[in-house]
């Protein structure tokens, strides 16, 4: 018994000596395994600062890639103040470039005059009336790829290149005007490609300078296309008396070109956009609002140039006018555009933008049916050009900030281009059909169904207007 206790002690005492030596020898790696994991940290911290260096630097020049853009690419200007002088810099040089594109569309019907009576007297109004069809037209339809540029490229190289491209078309036209289809070509498509490139930025970028007196900048700029019909009209017909019109559409060319380089270099957007994946977001056609403005756009460009194309035609062969009274009611009826023009700018935050583009569209409406339709006097026809021509320009002046005030300035470019895509559809449509219905219907002789196509056509513009007006405010009393 005593030596199985003595054994058992001995074991007992080993186990224990075994157990502190296993102890020992795991303190002794656990000891070993925290130097190595500390070792390996401190190996490890130079390689992490040097990549957080190599990440700073990375990204500081990635910020500065970013912030000094290409020569090409867009610049903004954002600090610059809002409703500040440099805001009506850019609002003087849009209304210039308005000026000598829009100016020389509204003056076209100095042109079509001389055609019709001497130079292609053969030729169908209708087929003549397609040079300033497509004038307006083409330069709709392609403001949807000039306001991609204006956001993606330096809107002082768009607008350089597109004056560029007005004056070489026109002096190109002075060397072909033999035969019709060659004007069509130079001073209807050509000339509008360029002038589409000086209206998008001009009706879009002064409404990122102003919030309080918008309408008004926006207006002043659109006054630029009355005030440019205004003298451009007289002008034209005197150099083409005088020189012919060759001289003359060389001359406008090498005008509209100098003046458009100088003011090409003011027109910059405030406001940096981001790039995008979508070229064009055509979301915007989800908005019932958007839809009612495309389609009153539609129906009010429909109506829109009859007056302007046909009324000195009409003052000649039915009242009796002579050739200049015709010419100078061309420009009684711009004169009256630029005035409207400013007016509604200064009217519409009294009444509201949209309120104020249905009254526009209403009264100008009426204008062709009440004082042009019924009669055929001069005093009636003086009092249709002047109405007319004081309320139609807030069809092309608060669309724009109508734009604005719905969608924001961020993307104003590209939706421009878009509503301006409707106003390819009703200018396609309405001056050729104006034009057919005068020669097929009434002969050329016979204004009636041509005056009534129009004022309808206006008068259906007015009511899209006021679905639009529900639509954005169902109070009837507010102003929007």
């Amino acid at each position: 018994m005593l030596h199985t206790k003595t054994g058992s002690s001995g074991s007992a005492g080993t186990l224990n000596q075994n157990t502190s030596e296993a102890n020992a020898e795991a303190g002794i790696s656990s000891a070993k395994s925290v130097e190595s994991i500390v070792a390996s940290e401190q190996q490890q911290e130079p390689q992490q600062q040097q990549h957080e260096e190599d990440d700073k630097e990375e990204k500081s020049s990635i910020a500065t890639s970013v912030s000094r853009p290409r020569w090409w690419e867009n610049k903004s200007l954002e600090e610059k103040p809002v409703d500040g002088a440099y805001g009506w810099a850019v609002v003087v040089s849009g209304c210039f470039m308005l000026m000598f594109s829009m100016g020389c569309v509204n003056s076209y019907g100095a042109y079509q005059t001389y055609y019709h009576l001497n130079q292609f007297p053969d030729e169908p109004v209708s087929t003549l009336s397609w040079i300033g069809t497509l004038q307006f037209g083409v330069m709709n339809i392609f403001g949807i790829p000039a306001g991609i540029m204006c956001e993606r490229l330096d809107t002082r190289l768009v607008t350089f290149v597109g004056g560029f491209i007005m004056g070489i078309s026109l002096v190109i036209a002075s060397f072909c005007d033999d035969a019709v289809w060659k004007l069509m070509l130079t001073q209807g498509i050509v000339f509008s490609i360029g002038a589409s490139l000086v209206f998008i930025p001009a009706t879009s970028i002064p409404s990122q300078w102003f919030t309080e007196r918008r309408a008004l900048a926006v207006g002043v700029v659109v006054a630029g296309s009355g005030i440019g019909g205004l003298w451009l009209t007289p002008a034209t017909n005197g150099m083409i008396d005088s020189l012919g019109t060759g001289w003359a559409l060389r001359i406008t060319g090498i005008i509209v070109f100098a003046v458009n380089s100088a003011a090409s270099l003011f027109m910059r957007n405030r406001l940096s956009i981001r790039s995008r994946e979508k070229i064009v977001d055509f979301t915007v056609f989800r908005d019932i609002r958007f839809d009612f403005i495309f389609i009153g756009a539609i129906c009010g460009t429909t109506g829109y140039f009859t007056p302007l194309f046909n009324l000195p035609t009409y003052a000649a062969q039915v009242v009796g006018k002579s050739e200049s009274f015709s010419n100078n009611l061309l420009t009684i009826i711009n004169a009256a555009s630029t005035v409207g023009r400013i007016g509604t700018g200064q009217l519409a935050p009294l009444l509201g933008t949209i309120n104020t583009l249905g009254l526009c569209t209403l009264i100008a409406a009426l204008s062709i049916l009440v004082f042009w339709l019924p009669f055929e006097t001069t005093g009636t026809v003086l009092t249709c050009a002047i109405i007319y021509g004081l309320f139609c320009g807030g069809l092309i002046s608060l669309l724009p900030v109508v734009m604005a005030n719905l969608w924001g300035v961020q993307r104003i470019s590209t939706i421009i281009g878009l509503l301006y895509l409707a106003n390819f559809v009703g200018t396609m449509v309405g001056a050729p059909s104006s034009g057919a219905i005068l020669d097929n219907i009434g002969h050329g002789k016979d204004f009636k169904k041509t005056i009534t196509f129009s004022g309808v056509f206006m008068l259906c513009s007015f009511f899209f207007f006021v679905l639009l007006r529900f639509a954005t405010s169902r109070k009837l009393f507010e102003r929007v």
